[in-house]
């Protein structure tokens, strides 16, 4: 959606406040033995709180309030009775809906003593997202997100899961236009002020590229190389974007 009122962004900004709330609490509680459905709760207590919904139940029917994935899942893992372990990746992605308005963010978190390579990887999808951000702006060209997420996640030595991209958001999860990690000859359309996006890189250790497991939800690396996810949900401005999900 495109902002076109004050009373718009500031129902943004509180689903926005409700995303952070949930990764902050359900990060807290991220310890070797928890499972990913006790992590999910922590997440939908919050939602009860602010009287908020989850997105990807409300638009796709998912069977979580959060999308929880672990190590070589890049995306969309159900929560369930699977406990973290000593030196997972998990990554914990929240979709609020709140009075008709949505966002979306996601935080790669280490369990324990994870490796320094899982925590690399970690580090340079948080960093790809901050140089996306950066790039973003009324003016420039969607592809210049992508080009500032790959150059960076190149300069790591990792690879962009190139069939996974960020989004428009606002009134639904998933809205035009979409924003590609990497640089595509398609995305030459400049961004305009006002609009809401993601910016979400989805990167792997391997290849990039990624599969379904089986349960019709969760995409898993084809190489079965860890996968790390950072995201935010912003406002385009002639300036710096306006970060939701901070």
């Amino acid at each position: 959606m495109s902002i076109e009122t004050p009373e718009e962004l500031e129902a943004l900004r509180a689903a926005g406040r409700v995303v952070a709330e949930a990764i902050r609490a359900m990060r807290a509680d991220v310890r070797v033995g928890v499972s990913t459905r006790e992590l999910d709760e922590v997440g939908a207590r919050v939602f009860a709180r602010y009287r908020a919904r989850s997105g990807p139940q409300l638009d796709y029917g998912f069977p979580g309030t959060t999308c929880i994935s672990v190590n070589d899942e890049a995306v969309h893992g159900i929560p369930g009775k699977r406990r973290l372990r000593d030196g997972d990746l998990v990554k914990l992605d929240v979709t609020a809906e709140l009075d008709g308005f949505y966002a979306d963010a996601c935080a790669s978190v280490p369990v324990g003593n994870v490796s320094a390579e899982c925590r690399r990887l970690a580090r340079a999808s948080r960093h790809a997202l901050h140089r996306g951000m950066q790039a973003a702006h009324a003016g420039a060209a969607i592809n210049e997100i992508g080009r500032a997420v790959e150059a960076t996640v190149d300069s790591y030595g990792y690879s962009v899961c190139r069939d996974l991209a960020g989004h428009g958001i606002g009134r639904r999860i998933h809205e035009a236009p979409n924003v590609p990690s990497f640089r595509h000859p398609a995305f030459g359309q400049p961004l305009t002020a006002g609009l809401v996006i993601t910016i979400e890189p989805i990167i792997t250790a391997g290849r990039g590229e990624v599969r379904e497991s089986g349960d019709g939800w969760t995409l898993r690396t084809r190489d079965g190389s860890c996968a790390a996810h950072f995201e935010h949900t912003i406002v385009i401005t002639d300036a710096a974007p306006v970060v939701l999900t901070a």
